[in-house]
């Protein structure tokens, strides 16, 4: 173990997670209202960082009174998720991590909400996807992640969710109508 009290392995499995956290979005924040709380400066995270101080990372490691209880948190999923699914990618995510030995980058410690894109990209710090259509787009281009979900599943999850976005891309809201109608 090391100061965060974590083993190699679970650094290179952090950095599995991490590695495809993109495609990972598409099963842990299934539907577009998923992302109206992935957005910059709002309590989910939208940065693939990992932090032991801050919440601003996707992945945290909490404070543990005792090192045995030390972990790793993924910050993004929300409740419409299954959580069945949403766990096998991250797990099998995570072991590839282990598998190929991938490097864990620093915990990036400041408050990334407060980085601008300059800083963000010194860093390395990508952006999870905005919206449920590049998070399916991630996930199709994504071998480890679709694998998980196996063929079956990955082929009707990937076209569910295409009709879902695209039934939402044509719809007409009422924010739109209030915004716009007598506007225009």
């Amino acid at each position: 173990d090391d100061e965060f009290d974590l083993s190699e392995e679970a650094h290179a499995f952090t950095a599995g997670i991490l590695e495809h956290a993109p495609a990972i979005t598409a099963i842990a924040n299934p539907t577009v209202n998923s992302y109206k709380r992935l957005v910059p400066g709002y309590e989910a995270p939208v940065y693939v960082a990992w932090s032991d101080r801050n919440r601003s990372a996707l992945i945290r490691k909490p404070a543990a009174r005792v090192p045995a209880a030390s972990r790793v948190e993924l910050r993004s999923p929300d409740p419409s998720c299954n959580p069945y699914l949403a766990l096998a990618v991250m797990i099998h995510a995570g072991l590839e991590g282990i598998e190929n030995d991938l490097e864990c980058p620093d915990p990036v410690r400041e408050n990334i909400y407060e980085f601008d894109e300059q800083k963000r990209e010194e860093y390395g710090i990508e952006t999870l996807p905005s919206n449920l259509g590049e998070a399916v787009d991630a996930l199709e281009e994504d071998d480890v992640v679709y694998d998980a979900l196996g063929e079956h599943i990955g082929e009707k999850f990937v076209e569910a969710k295409r009709e879902e976005f695209e039934e939402y891309l044509i719809d007409v809201s009422q924010w739109e109508l209030d915004r716009y109608l007598e506007t225009f």
